[in-house]
């Protein structure tokens, strides 16, 4: 190589070069780099070639190449003192945890025996030595000799304070989230100004694991965050439960259904358990998911509807509380494989009674859970400013709600109107409750779109005597009708179904030994809750929702 470094400030590379003629660099730095203090440099500027480097030039290249080495070598020297420091900080953190290892906490012996409680009874429980067990919802390290810990146990939060030796044992240095403890101690209320929850803290006297959640990249916080995805969050759903809004939907679930239950106990109904295995049809067809029975064809059922009319000749008005499946492949917000299914049927009845009725139930739970404070609260956590809705609710018939959508200009995806006689849609139906903002008993819907037991309207055949209620938010939550009483008419409609009347004999037979008029309906509770409760989905309102594509977990 030639003792010439040259330089070409046009397309010379300081990455690639090597600083000769034909691979020049960019720099005079890069040159300076490579040559050293008495290296000769051509620079070419333009079109008239290389040419020797002007003394400035040179001066200024070698004053910044000294203060580039300048700069990497106290880079380097900051490097190898922030490693230093790393390497002495873990081996004091090594040290204090094998120190930490030889600290053993012993429970007073003299203190008063510790009585176990559910942090649901601390209120009750405040001024005496109590025994808690539960998970670790949130930890906070304040100094070297106070810790704070957010317990839960599911019946509820309770903040527990470590003090003094309490907090350098080995457990506490390497206490993570979800860890499960036993702390004891008092539990006291809090001076005005502070809070936690139920406003009081338990001061700990004594504690323990009980099972050790881990740290680092498998901390529970790096395994679920809110804004991951949502097929993630599905995955993850045995984690996602252990949430506050998780955790408080569910409970608020079961709290409805004691209210569905009482109500139906006050107006006189006995709740019955429906088989879920079946071999008829309730709702066509198309939605029944299929398996093989001991080598017979049949379901899982739709519905427990034709079950429940048999039960009331002998017990009267019937309800139950029973999951049913619906094979529908929609990915919807308001669609489950697998839901809650609230089903009652009454005799001796109008279908204007049967609208009371179904008001009646909606209005009566609210007002029971409204009325119960813990219910209440996880309602203005969930759904801030809730207000149950008005009564009387609007009632529409079918025909009046095509005329709305007219009216409102609410129109199919290809731009046409809905005609009378064709199904409307979730996404229009939700649109005119949503507008309208308030609930609706849509009635009288076509015989042709609606179920074969549905019954007729007496001045019009073509029409039946069904309802659907809707909600704001959400649409349809409860599908009801009269059912048909007359024997004759019930066996025309499964010709027309193309339905084998032979399986539906037990159901035909209520015909035959003392008809009489009756009604009912099915509540989907997920839609229910998510209405109340202000879900996005009914997904979020289910244990582990089932829908297409998710069996898992």
């Amino acid at each position: 190589m030639s003792d010439i470094i040259y330089v070409d400030e046009l397309v010379g590379s300081d990455e690639t070069g090597n600083g000769t003629q034909s691979s020049p660099f960019k720099t005079a730095l890069k040159a300076v780099e490579k040559g050293g203090d008495n290296v000769k440099i051509q620079v070419k500027k333009d079109e008239e070639g290389f040419k020797d480097i002007s003394g400035a030039a040179l001066k200024k290249a070698k004053k910044s190449l000294v203060e580039q080495q300048r700069k990497a070598k106290k880079q380097e020297e900051q490097k190898k003192k922030q490693e230093d420091e790393q390497a002495k900080k873990a081996e004091e953190e090594a040290k204090a945890l094998e120190h930490a290892k030889s600290i053993v906490l012993t429970e007073d012996e003299s203190l008063p025996k510790a009585e176990k409680i559910k942090i649901r009874q601390g209120v009750e429980s405040r001024g005496k030595r109590v025994k808690v067990s539960g998970w670790v919802h949130r930890l906070r390290v304040q100094g070297k000799d106070m810790m704070f810990v957010i317990l839960r146990d599911g019946s509820g939060y309770l903040q527990c304070v470590l003090t003094g030796k309490q907090c350098h044992t080995y457990d506490a240095i390497t206490l993570s989230v979800e860890s499960t403890i036993t702390v004891h101690g008092v539990i006291n209320a809090l001076p005005e100004g502070k809070t936690a929850p139920d406003n009081h803290e338990l001061v700990v006297d004594y504690w323990y694991v009980v099972g050790k959640a881990p740290g680092g990249d498998d901390a529970f916080n790096n395994r679920v965050s809110t804004d991951a995805d949502p097929s993630y969050l599905l995955d993850n759903r045995h984690l996602v439960l252990r949430g506050e809004t998780a955790s408080a939907v569910l409970k608020a679930r079961a709290e409805i259904i004691k209210a569905f239950r009482a109500h139906y106990e006050s107006r006189g109904y006995t709740e019955v358990t429906p088989p879920c295995m079946v071999q008829t049809q309730v709702e066509g067809g198309s939605t029944l998911f299929e398996f093989n029975y001991y080598g017979e064809k049949a379901f899982l059922t739709q519905s427990s509807q034709l079950y429940l009319e048999t039960c009331l000749p002998s017990l009267g008005d019937v309800f139950c509380l029973a999951e049913s499946y619906r094979a529908e492949k929609s990915h919807t917000r308001r669609h489950l494989s697998e839901y809650s299914h609230l089903e009652a049927e009454m005799a001796f009845i109008t279908f204007d009674e049967m609208l009371d009725a179904l008001e009646d139930l909606i209005c009566d739970v609210i007002d029971r859970i409204m009325s119960h404070e813990p219910t209440r609260k996880l309602i203005e956590q969930l759904n801030p400013g809730f207000q149950p809705p008005a009564r009387p609710f609007l009632r529409m018939r079918y025909a009046d709600a095509i005329k709305y959508l007219k009216e409102n200009d609410i129109k199919k995806e290809d731009g046409s109107f809905y005609e009378f006689g064709e199904d409307i849609p979730e996404a229009p139906e939700r649109a005119m409750t949503d507008k309208i903002n308030r609930p609706i008993l849509l009635t009288h819907f076509p015989a042709d779109i609606k179920a074969f037991y549905m019954q007729k309207c007496a001045d019009d055949r073509g029409i039946t005597e069904s309802v659907d209620v809707l909600m704001p938010g959400v649409g349809e939550i409860v599908g009801g009708s009269m059912r048909m009483n007359d024997r004759e008419e019930l066996l025309e409609a499964y010709k027309k179904e193309g339905i084998d009347p032979a399986p539906y004999y037990w159901y035909t037979d209520q015909r035959k030994y003392g008809t009489t008029p009756h009604g009912g309906y099915g509540l989907g509770v997920e839609r229910f809750l998510a209405w109340l409760l202000n879900r996005y989905t009914v997904r979020e309102c289910s244990l582990y929702p089932r829908f297409t594509g998710r069996c898992t977990p």
